[in-house]
Formats: C-alpha cells, sequence, structure tokens
C-alpha cells in the first residue's frame, strides 16, 4: 500500500519547515478495463457443457450410492464396514461439493443463457442437498453486490473489537480473556462448531452478516433466517420465491423421510447425513478462506468500493480435487467476484488475463488448504484501522 510524504512550507514567514505525513487511499482499475481485457467468449456460457458437468457430478453421486447400498453390507468385519462407510461420506461429500457449485453457477446466471433453465436447475439441485435455491441466491447476491463492506456485506463479516461472549464474561472473569481465547483447545473447538453448524446458522439466523445488511432492519432476530418468506433477509417482492425453495426442502425432506422407512435411518443418516455435513464443511471452510486473510482488507462504508470489495478475495490452491471436482471455485475466486456471470470453466482463462492490470492488488494462496483453515482461524481475529490506508480495515495484528 503506497503513501506519499508532501512538504508544507511556510509562506510568507522564515519558519522551520513542518513535514506532514498523509496517507493515499489505494487506486484499483475501472471494472470496465478489468472487462474489456477478458476474451469475450469467456462471458458466454454453453448450456450442453454446464448440463453436461450436471449429468457427470450426478452420475458420480449416484454411483456411490449404489456402491454403498450393495457393497458395503457385504463387508463382513464392522470395523471394515465401518472405515468403507467413512470412505463413502468423505467421497460423496467431495461430489456433492460439485453440484452445489453448478447450483452456485445457476445462481449467478452462468450455467446458460436461459434464465428460467438455470432457476430450475438450482433449485431441483439445491434442494436435493437441503439447500434453499431462491433464498439463497437473493443473499448471496447481495453478498457479491456488498463484499468487502463492513456494514452490507452478508457473510464473514469481522468483528472491530475482540471482545468474549457476554456468557465467557460472566463465567471467565476472572481469567486472562486473552490467554482463554488463545488457548489451542477452544480454538479447536470452536473451529469444529464453525465448521459443523456454521452453515446452518447462516441459513437459520444469518449469523457473519453485516448490521446493516438487512432489507428490512427492524425484523426481529428470530425473522432473519431463510426459511421465512418474510424474513427481514429478503424483499417483499422475494417471497414466494422463498415459499418455494422452503417447498423443495419439504420434497426432499419427504423422501428422506421415506427411504430411512425402507433403509432404517442409521444407514441413511449414514447414506446422506454424513456426506451433507462434508459438504457444508467444505462449503463454509472455502467461503471463509476465500475472504479471510492477513493481507486482504475490509473497508468502511465511506471509503468501499465495488471493484475494493471484489479484490478482497483470495485465490486459494485444492489440488486435482478443487480444479476437477469442485470445479475450480477455490482457485478462481478472486475475477468470480469481479464478474460472477463467468463460467467456472472459463474463469481461469479469465483470471490470467487481468492479472496483469490487478498486480499487487492480486491475492493469492497456495498453502495446504486445511493448513490455512487453521493458521486463518488462529489470526485473523477482528479488524482495526489501517494508518496507511484511509477507510481500509486490515485485520490486527
Amino acid at each position: 500500500m503506497a503513501s506519499t510524504t508532501q512538504i508544507a512550507v511556510a509562506a510568507h514567514r522564515p519558519r522551520p519547515r513542518k513535514l506532514q505525513l498523509q496517507a493515499n487511499e489505494q487506486a484499483f482499475p475501472d471494472i470496465n478495463t478489468l472487462r474489456k481485457a477478458i476474451p469475450a467468449h469467456c462471458f458466454v456460457p454453453s448450456t450442453s457443457r454446464s448440463l453436461g458437468y450436471v449429468a457427470r457430478d450426478l452420475a458420480m453421486a449416484g454411483g456411490l450410492t449404489w456402491a454403498a447400498l450393495s457393497l458395503i453390507p457385504m463387508v463382513s468385519n464392522p470395523t471394515a464396514r465401518g472405515v468403507c462407510w467413512a470412505v463413502y461420506g468423505f467421497l460423496q461429500g467431495l461430489v456433492g461439493v460439485g453440484i452445489w457449485i453448478l447450483a452456485h453457477e445457476c445462481g449467478h446466471g452462468a450455467f446458460s443463457v436461459h434464465r428460467r433453465l438455470n432457476n430450475v436447475v438450482g433449485w431441483v439441485l439445491h434442494s436435493i442437498l437441503l439447500v434453499p435455491f431462491f433464498s439463497w441466491k437473493f443473499s448471496h447476491a447481495r453478498h457479491h453486490r456488498f463484499a468487502g463492506h463492513l456494514e452490507k456485506d452478508m457473510a464473514f463479516v469481522p468483528s472491530t473489537r475482540p471482545q468474549l461472549s457476554h456468557d465467557h464474561q460472566l463465567v471467565l472473569g476472572f481469567i486472562d480473556s486473552e490467554v482463554f481465547e488463545d488457548a489451542p483447545i477452544v480454538n479447536l473447538a470452536k473451529l469444529i462448531a464453525h465448521q459443523l453448524g456454521g452453515w446452518q446458522a447462516y441459513l437459520l439466523f444469518n449469523v457473519s452478516a453485516a448490521e446493516h445488511s438487512l432489507q428490512n432492519p427492524d425484523a426481529k432476530w428470530w425473522r432473519r433466517g431463510h426459511f421465512d418468506p418474510f424474513s427481514g433477509v429478503f424483499r417483499p417482492s422475494e417471497a414466494v420465491y422463498v415459499a418455494l425453495s422452503d417447498a423443495g426442502l419439504a420434497l426432499m425432506g419427504a423422501g428422506i423421510w421415506y427411504g430411512a422407512k425402507i433403509l432404517g435411518w442409521d444407514t441413511m443418516f449414514l447414506l446422506y447425513g454424513v456426506p451433507y455435513f462434508w459438504v457444508h464443511h467444505w462449503l463454509v471452510a472455502i467461503t471463509y478462506l476465500h475472504h479471510n486473510h492477513p493481507d486482504v482488507p475490509h473497508y468502511e462504508g465511506s471509503h468501499w468500493s465495488f471493484v475494493a470489495g471484489a479484490l478482497a478475495t483470495v485465490d486459494r490452491d485444492f489440488g486435482f480435487v478443487g480444479r476437477h471436482v469442485f470445479h475450480g471455485i477455490i482457485d478462481t475466486h478472486v475475477v468470480h467476484h469481479l464478474f460472477s456471470k463467468i463460467p467456472f470453466y472459463h474463469a481461469e482463462e479469465a483470471t490470467k488475463a487481468i492479472k496483469p492490470l490487478l498486480g499487487d492488488l492480486y491475492h493469492a494462496d497456495e498453502q495446504a488448504f486445511m493448513g490455512s483453515l487453521w493458521t486463518t482461524w488462529n489470526t485473523c481475529k477482528y479488524v482495526e484501522k489501517d494508518p496507511s490506508n484511509p477507510g481500509a480495515m486490515r485485520w490486527a495484528k
């Protein structure tokens, strides 16, 4: 971040010279300049190619389901059978993330040029994963619109001060809070809770969203979820779509109940429940690491801009799985925030096109993904004013 030094000299009286240090705001490229640098075909989705990925991912999910129901029961040793179920849950969770991302493409209009097809495919795929498609689509669009905005962003908005919860303050008032907060076992427990329940907490209570992100700021805390058609998260015109999202969840819930009646609840949990938690563990981790990094700022409202917020994201690396199973969502998130209608299969080319224009404004981290999750969780606690960049909030050191 650049800073300049200006020398103010007295004009009429011979006084000693005074040095006045002034921090300058960071300059960002114009969005149209970036758009022109990207080949035009990168903005054009292929319906057949997108549907091909849907067919591929559903085939993989179906194959794993068949193997789980047909082959795992044939394993006589209980320990070995348990290992097989664990491997199945992990693999099905990876495939489920890919399906999740294809619905995500639909929500952005990057799946095809046909809006109705995008909505139908997205609704079906997300409902299979117990995700309220339209509800998520509306709040996610506002996250993209106000990414990095401390007052209006919808996801992973950091605290501006360190603090314990009220309950912790009552119970641990006699203990140094910093010692408690930095204890590895405490951070591990919090991280596990974050990974297992963070997605559900977001859907139910809009946790991690900014204070002024609601469409109805007067909504009570129990009217801030993604399942209530009249939630403060949504506009009145969006209520019918939220209800349609709920209908998709109800249909999927009925299917799970019917399957459990046939297979048993224990088998249904292994077949669907375990992959469900894996899927949303990965989605929470991916989103968290895209928007939390020691080098990436957030912005006060008066100094925020769309480009600044879009560039306050990080491209990560997840190897073969990230590129081919997760459809590159981890590797090309910066360009996705700048131009969310670019299909994932063109995002790498688009990233290469704009990197020369971005220079140091482009952020990428190639460290091991899970190692980065632990490191970031322990270092990025809250943000504070950056004295070298007015309006920017850096992670406290």
